[in-house]
């Protein structure tokens, strides 16, 4: 008898409040195809299966809450609960994030999750709180590659002059600058209608985004790059993660890490296919030799290591 009153308290604990659902809204900027999409709705069963429905999860894709610096900032007043963003935008709040925007800083993706997941990721997680947000897991953008409606890029010299949108982002922006290109910072809410009006030349994303967002309709060329890897946190609003129980939030962070890895895992099975299917819509795809573009990039490390640390991004280059 004592041990069925034990496990009855335990669960009272755990979904106290069950009667009166608590309401996350979980929210991103992309489409339902996109691989946020994925991440988003295996948050939302894990969490609803394991708190009972004590906690339910309404997701809002297509940025019907506002674009990621929006969503950042209503995340931090608490009027949007939680959300996976493209890492990108959170250097403007907490510059420590830039670290893991640096050009070719990481090999493939083992080497990211080993970064991430480790103490490096922990840490940048914890400088989150200073801006009023939970960071969960990171879930995952991807290796970014660049596309473009006017020429083959196979080295820097076929960049110059391009007009390339970049993340709002000043690592980003530097290392195009560096490469040659016209680097154009702009919101993703906009950068649709600026690829159709031919306002910018190209973009520069993981080939999820590209496939799920039809680029290959105004962008003819791209080129396999991979000349930066974008984690994707997915975060919570700090106002928010003090209402749940510490059951509930341990939920949550579990929820969110299996979501992440979930996420990851869906990328990197579906990239070959991605490319396969961007070639049969008529992409003109290139393969260059990345050493060129590396050499391009070293100013942006010499720009940005005093900043970040020697240390720190040697620990973060030679982590296996």
């Amino acid at each position: 008898m004592k041990k069925v009153l034990s496990v009855l308290m335990i669960l009272v604990f755990i979904f106290a409040g069950s009667a009166f659902a608590m309401e996350i809204k979980f929210a991103h900027v992309v489409n339902e195809k996109d691989a946020f999409q994925v991440a988003a709705v295996k948050f939302k069963e894990l969490v609803e299966k394991r708190t009972q429905g004590a906690l339910t999860v309404t997701i809002f894709p297509n940025a019907k809450l506002g674009d990621e610096r929006t969503l950042l900032e209503r995340m931090k007043m608490g009027i949007v609960d939680a959300g996976i963003i493209t890492s990108g935008p959170i250097i403007n709040f907490v510059p420590s994030f830039g670290v893991i925007d640096l050009p070719f800083l990481f090999r493939d993706p083992k080497h990211a999750y080993k970064v991430l997941d480790g103490g490096i990721g922990q840490k940048l997680m914890a400088d989150l709180e200073s801006q009023g947000w939970k960071g969960l897991a990171f879930g995952e953008r991807g290796f970014r590659n660049l596309t473009n409606s006017k020429r083959p890029v196979n080295t820097p010299n076929d960049i110059k002059g391009l007009k390339i949108r970049v993340m709002q982002n000043p690592v980003y922006v530097d290392s195009f600058k560096a490469l040659g290109a016209n680097a154009v910072p702009m919101a993703w809410t906009e950068v649709l209608t600026a690829l159709q009006q031919g306002t910018v030349d190209g973009q520069e994303n993981p080939l999820n985004v590209i496939m799920a967002f039809k680029l290959y309709e105004t962008q003819k060329y791209l080129s396999i790059t991979r000349h930066a890897y974008a984690p994707a946190p997915i975060i919570m609003s700090m106002s928010t993660w003090k209402k749940l129980t510490p059951a509930q939030q341990g939920i949550v962070k579990k929820a969110a890490q299996e979501a992440a890895e979930y996420e990851r895992a869906w990328d990197n099975r579906m990239e070959a296919g991605w490319l396969k299917e961007l070639k049969a819509k008529g992409m003109v795809v290139a393969t260059p030799d990345l050493k060129l573009f590396r050499k391009a990039v070293k100013p942006v490390y010499d720009q940005y290591t005093p900043k970040y640390g020697k240390g720190l991004i040697e620990s973060i280059q030679n982590t296996k």
